[in-house]
Order: C-alpha cells, then structure tokens, then sequence
C-alpha cells in the first residue's frame, strides 16, 4: 500500500511540474511573433520618403535652377517625385562631386546627402 501511494505521488509530481514552465522562451516567442506584426504594418518606421524629407531638400537645395522652368543652364526639372526618383544616381553622384559640386554654391551638408542616398536604400519611398 505504501509503494502504491508513493508511485501515485510521484506520478502526481511529474504531472505537475510537467505542466509548469520557468522558461522565457515562451515569452520571447511571442515578444518575436508581435515584433514582426508591428514591421508587417509599418515595415521600416524611420524610412526616408519623399514627401517627408527629399522634396524639401530639393526645393532648397535644387529647385532654384532645376525648377519647373529651369534655369542658369540645367538641362532637366527636379520638382516632382518621380523627376527626382528617375535620377537619383545621377543627383547623388553629382551632390558628392567636390570638383563640380550641386548645388552650384558648394556642396550640402554631410547629413544632406546622406539623406538622400538612404532614401534610395530604402526604395525610394513616396509617402
């Protein structure tokens, strides 16, 4: 009778602590899975777009000859996003030129341009 009791108590033992769990794997699982919730509905918060932070840089820094109506020599117009997408290379090769620099002043700040290239990292982003 007593070996009976005691298989039952050590059964009744496992059961428990079976069900227990002191792990933070769990927790970390679902802190991952709601992570990626969160990146599926805004996949990168911080990204660049145009509409945000490259139009205003190019009405400052550009618009003044590559306007609507250009002017003093510049071949093409820099006022709409997809002016400025489709020549993205062509603008960041040519903001980092300390030969024959654009804006025609000088070059823009360091953060600026650096603006502008994580723009095209980040795809482009209108909106």
């Amino acid at each position: 009778m007593k070996s009976t009791k005691l298989i039952y108590a050590l059964a009744l033992c496992l059961i428990i602590f079976n069900c227990s769990s002191d792990s933070n794997d769990d927790l970390q699982e679902e802190q991952e899975e709601q992570e990626e919730q969160q990146e599926e509905m805004d996949p990168n918060p911080t990204a660049i777009t145009y509409n945000a932070d490259i139009r205003s840089i190019m009405t400052n820094n550009c618009n003044q000859c590559h306007g609507s109506t250009t002017t003093n020599g510049a071949p093409f117009s820099l006022t709409t996003y997809s002016q400025v997408s489709g020549r993205i290379d062509r603008i960041i090769a040519r903001t980092n030129n300390a030969s024959n620099p654009m804006p025609r002043a000088g070059l823009m700040s360091i953060e600026l341009r650096d603006m502008i290239k994580q723009w095209k990292d980040d795809g482009l982003l209108e909106e």
